[in-house]
């Protein structure tokens, strides 16, 4: 059975991230599915002084770790001032301190979402370009607007944008059963 890792790029213990991408981790099927808290890999601010008086935190190795026995990943970003979350942004850097490549190719459902109308495509953006240099096999990208108005009861209310992430599941799932023909 393939194993799922899916997160959102937030520490808010309210994280509507969090809410759509554990929704969309229900959609999933055929495998296990476990959906992570940042809130649980607590980090120092990154630094090179600190890296060089410290080494890396244990909590950089572990959710590198979930990453490595994953085949593949879920994930929402949170936008801030249009950019990554501060805390998704310092688990990266550490993770990359360790593991250039921290996606390890693992196929990758990319989302986020925001109050606004644009759902949290800037942050997207930032995503799609630089996630790849970290080895991310993005295999689709979904951004849900106006999250308020579109999302209520643990699940997308809008039917067009509910069908939208549906397929974009699918075509998720359908890149780890290729990697399993492919082994």
């Amino acid at each position: 059975m393939k194993y799922v890792l899916a997160f959102a790029g937030s520490s808010s213990k309210q994280s509507i991230n969090k809410q759509l991408v554990t929704y969309a981790a229900s959609l999933v099927e055929h495998a296990k599915v476990e959906v992570l808290d940042l809130n649980d890999y607590e980090l120092p601010l990154f630094s090179v002084d600190k890296e060089a008086a410290f080494g890396h935190p244990e909590n950089a190795h572990k959710f590198l770790e979930q990453i490595k026995s994953a085949d593949g990943i879920l994930v929402s970003l949170a936008e801030h001032n249009g950019a990554y979350t501060a805390v998704f942004k310092n688990l990266l850097d550490w993770m990359s301190r360790i593991e250039g490549k921290t996606f390890f190719g693992k196929p990758m459902l990319l989302m986020a979402t925001s109050d606004g109308k644009r759902g949290a495509k800037s942050v997207l953006g930032i995503a799609q370009d630089r996630f790849p240099r970290h080895n991310a096999n993005i295999i689709d990208v979904f951004s849900l607007p106006s999250f308020t108005a579109n999302f209520s009861d643990g699940k997308i209310i809008n039917d067009e944008l509910d069908a939208e992430l549906k397929s974009k599941v699918e075509k998720f799932q359908e890149a780890l059963q290729a990697i399993s023909r492919a082994s």
